[in-house]
């Protein structure tokens, strides 16, 4: 059976990323629902193995979906991160990357909070922890090092988002090397978080740098349901101006008729230069 894929495989020098929201599993759906974990599972997989990013930021995810993650992309894939909980359960944002061709350097995992270094720490107004992991790796394939940030802000708070943004942009001007930022950030394009994120040029949208579009500037939660362009694109990777960006596109594959996720996963072909 072929496969097919919107980005697939990518030679080196070329960096195949991806930022996923997974949706976590809800109880007490009705047996039909498009949004059961046990009928979105395989789909999961299937899309993943299509694919295969090198590196992928996840978000929503929760222990007991890690496995359809690591059996879509394969197993050559580790990955670093922890639950957003003070002991380290719950839902997370984990990196998975292909062990094969990515060397883990360090990682830590940061509160989106006024304490950072305390896990399970909550500011800003929003009502669950929220959390972003970051890893420096090295590719083995271009002996270039740089650092990956994935995160999920809060649904409801705007200050949350907005301090969360802040949060995000220092860290990764303090990088000296070439930073990709993954999430799903609950905000459009244009509002005052992502402004501010991409304030002063220290991260730029990956979708507004491309070389080339694959897809339609679909809106990127379409929660089972037909994507349009022109709805809100509230999942970004984004990156630092180092970073060459020649394809992005925004993945609306469905397995007869049925949706992995209610969010779309954004993925784009990075070169360091």
């Amino acid at each position: 059976m072929t496969v097919s894929s919107m980005i697939g495989s990518v030679p080196a020098p070329g960096l195949h990323v991806m930022t996923f929201n997974i949706r976590r599993p809800v109880r007490n759906l009705t047996p039909r629902s498009p949004d059961r974990w046990s009928y979105r599972e395989p789909l999961v997989r299937r899309l993943l193995a299509a694919e295969r990013p090198s590196i992928v930021g996840i978000q929503e995810a929760m222990p007991e979906q890690y496995d359809a993650v690591r059996a879509g992309l394969g197993r050559n894939y580790d990955y670093v991160g922890r639950g957003r909980k003070a002991d380290g359960t719950g839902e997370s944002c984990p990196l998975f990357y292909d062990a094969g061709r990515l060397e883990l350097l360090d990682w830590e995992q940061f509160a989106l909070s006024d304490t950072p270094h305390t896990s399970g720490s909550s500011s800003w107004g929003n009502m669950v922890p929220r959390i972003l992991v970051s890893a420096t790796f090295r590719d083995t394939a271009t002996d270039t090092t740089f650092r990956a940030m994935n995160t999920h802000w809060d649904h409801l708070s705007r200050g949350s988002r907005l301090q969360s943004a802040n949060m995000v942009r220092n860290l990764a001007a303090t990088r000296r090397t070439p930073v990709v930022v993954f999430g799903d950030f609950n905000t459009d394009v244009g509002t005052k978080p992502y402004l501010a994120l991409t304030r002063g040029g220290v991260l730029l949208d990956t979708w507004e740098t491309a070389r080339s579009r694959t897809t339609p500037e679909w809106g990127t939660f379409p929660h089972y349901r037909a994507p349009k362009p022109g709805r809100k694109r509230i999942d970004w990777v984004l990156a630092s101006p180092g970073v060459s960006v020649g394809r992005v596109g925004i993945n609306t594959t469905t397995y007869d008729g049925g949706w992995p996720s209610d969010h779309t996963p954004v993925q784009a072909v990075l070169r360091f230069i």
